[in-house]
């Protein structure tokens, strides 16, 4: 039975959605389709997003006018769930260099500035090792890139694996570190301590015991940061092509009234 936080909605159900390719375009503003869809079906059951980037990036994304992103929702995991908003009040968190240390720290970061500098790809730009909270994203290409750059990264990616390589470079270089290597978005892959992925989410709406948690997600195949929380048992999972297809399965689902 779910707490009077949420007494008032119909259905006794979570959504929780990604974000880039799911609720809007990677690194993109949410259409306001998507923003009336999401307001509408929270009428009728808890929401919640559920991001591997920063909140302020997330925010960017999801918000609209002067409104507050975490006023929109009711459940704000950003950065997988290590910074956690419920009903818009701070919830714990956890901290990536902590679990790590410096020490462990400093030869993966070495090692990933070193291949990235010697990676052939057409171009680079800025920003190839962001570190957050919870988690460090690597993008070969560089997190300034622009979108059309962005694009064409991608499509490169996809045929030669330059993601999918590095990752495998840092297997074999740390065995012993018990991370995971996520690749999400068009340019970048995350990572972060085993199990904090984002089912880790998952572990923070339990006491609500909701009666079912729908999940919503575009990279849910196996290495994509959607596959873990896509595949629990604890959800049922909806793999998306596009917000468009978002918009389309949530209203076949709960707006058909």
């Amino acid at each position: 039975m779910v707490s009077a936080a949420f007494a008032d909605r119909p259905l006794k159900k979570l959504c929780l959605f990604d974000v880039d390719g799911t609720l809007s375009l990677a690194r993109q503003a949410a259409s306001p389709e998507m923003i009336e869809t999401l307001r509408a079906l929270r009428k009728k059951l808890a929401i919640g997003f559920v991001g591997g980037s920063d909140l302020g990036k997330i925010t960017e994304q999801l918000q609209t006018g002067d409104t507050n992103v975490l006023d929109e929702f009711d459940y704000a995991f950003a950065e997988n769930g290590l910074t956690a908003f419920k009903l818009g009040k701070p919830l714990p968190n956890q901290s990536f260099i902590n679990f790590l240390g410096e020490e462990r720290y400093k030869p993966l970061v070495n090692f990933v500035l070193h291949y990235i500098a010697d990676l052939d790809i057409p171009i680079k730009r800025g920003t190839f090792v962001e570190f957050r909270k919870g988690m460090v994203n690597v993008s070969p290409l560089g997190r300034n890139a622009t979108i059309q750059e962005r694009n064409e990264f991608e499509v490169l990616d996809l045929k030669n694996g330059y993601r999918a390589g590095l990752i495998q470079a840092l297997k074999e270089k740390f065995p012993d570190y018990p991370l995971t290597y996520s690749i999400g978005g068009k340019i970048s892959f995350d990572v972060f301590p085993n199990g904090w992925d984002k089912t880790y989410a998952l572990g923070i709406v339990e006491d609500e015991n909701f009666e079912e948690i729908h999940f919503f997600g575009d990279k849910t195949y196996k290495g994509g940061n959607d596959y873990e929380i896509y595949s629990d048992p604890r959800t049922i999972g909806h793999s998306v092509k596009s917000p468009a297809d978002t918009i389309r399965i949530l209203k076949e689902l709960f707006l058909q009234d």
